[in-house]
């Protein structure tokens, strides 16, 4: 009799082994506890019901429900079944503690919270100990004269400014040495303005010298500023933007004032020294070129290609400027001299 009733049980499988039994006649299911005897007919349940089948005992005597356990160290993506120990593949969302994106977002805060920190402290270290050396060094070089030797150690001049553009602070270090120089300009043009006319051609040519010679002792200590800051991030260079500081602060602001003083003493040969003259005018064609525009035969006089192209049609009158000027030297007591081509040294 258990025979047939044995034979008339269906016995299902699920991958995991799991057993579950009901009887075909009277619609009771009951349990089997050998895992030896011989299955008669297999049938599959949909995932979603294994859950809610009972199958048979273990020996503790503990009913073999499907129980999902967490995996040791998980964080709720996989689970493992508790009667066999294999991995469910099945994600749950709602069993998982934290969140992934809670957990970045928290990573994220404390990576941010700590990178603040370490910006906030090397900004501090910049204030305190790299710009107060290089703002005293820059002070030294700003004001010394072409004959003057001033002792700066320009190795370390150039171990801060490389310190601080491999700690990032490139704009800040150019942000400052722009306004340092411009307050200093500003100074300039203020002293500049004092000067009377008569000195104002020279005391110009000494400010635009001792600028031009301060530059190229700044512009070389700065290169690393220059190369991975100026020149591949601002496409400009170091040194035509501190001209145009000097150019906008210092010779627009007295160009008025110079450019008639100029025109006058180029109308009177030797009142101003011909190599003062070429430097402030040579200076003033290197800061703004349109300025020749204002005076062509003064910057025509010094740089070539001023003045339009020579016309065939205009050679008289060439000529006659040039007698013209001839003449006026000689009034003004420059002799042509003897323009025979005989040697004082070979007469008899």
């Amino acid at each position: 009799m258990e025979a047939m009733e044995d034979d008339s049980l269906e016995r299902k499988d699920d991958h995991n082994h799991n057993y579950c039994a009901s009887s075909s006649r009277g619609g009771s299911s009951s349990s089997t506890t050998s895992s030896s005897s011989t299955t008669t007919k297999a049938r599959t349940y949909p995932r979603s019901q294994l859950s809610d089948v009972t199958g048979p005992p273990v020996p503790g005597g503990e009913p073999a429900t499907r129980r999902r356990k967490r995996l040791p160290g998980s964080t709720g993506s996989k689970f493992m079944d508790s009667d066999s120990g294999s991995e469910s593949s099945e994600v749950s969302e709602t069993d998982s503690t934290v969140p992934p994106a809670a957990a970045a977002q928290g990573k994220f805060s404390l990576d941010s919270t700590s990178k603040f920190l370490l910006n906030a402290m090397a900004v501090e270290d910049y204030r305190k100990n790299h710009w107060p050396n290089l703002e005293k060094a820059i002070d030294r070089l700003l004001i010394q004269n072409p004959t003057d030797h001033i002792s700066v150690s320009y190795s370390q001049i150039y171990s801060y400014v490389y310190k601080c553009v491999c700690q990032q602070h490139s704009e800040l270090l150019y942000n400052d040495l722009t306004t340092k120089i411009t307050n200093h300009l500003q100074q300039v043009s203020t002293r500049l303005q004092a000067s009377p006319p008569e000195d104002f051609i020279e005391n110009f040519n000494v400010v635009l010298t001792q600028y031009t010679a301060s530059l190229q002792c700044i512009v070389p200590v700065f290169m690393y500023l220059n190369k991975f800051y100026i020149e591949s991030k601002l496409n400009r260079d170091l040194r035509e933007d501190l001209m145009k500081l000097f150019a906008n602060h210092v010779a627009e602001i007295h160009v008025d004032t110079l450019m008639p003083l100029l025109l006058k003493a180029h109308s009177m040969p030797f009142q101003v020294q011909p190599s003062t003259m070429a430097s402030v005018v040579k200076g003033l064609h290197s800061l703004r070129p349109d300025w020749a525009q204002r005076a062509p035969a003064l910057f025509s006089g010094f740089i070539p290609q001023i003045n339009p192209p020579t016309v065939e049609s205009l050679l008289p009158d060439y000529a006659a400027h040039d007698q013209k000027l001839q003449l006026e030297l000689s009034m003004n007591g420059f002799p042509r001299g003897d323009q025979s081509r005989k040697r004082a040294s070979d007469d008899p």
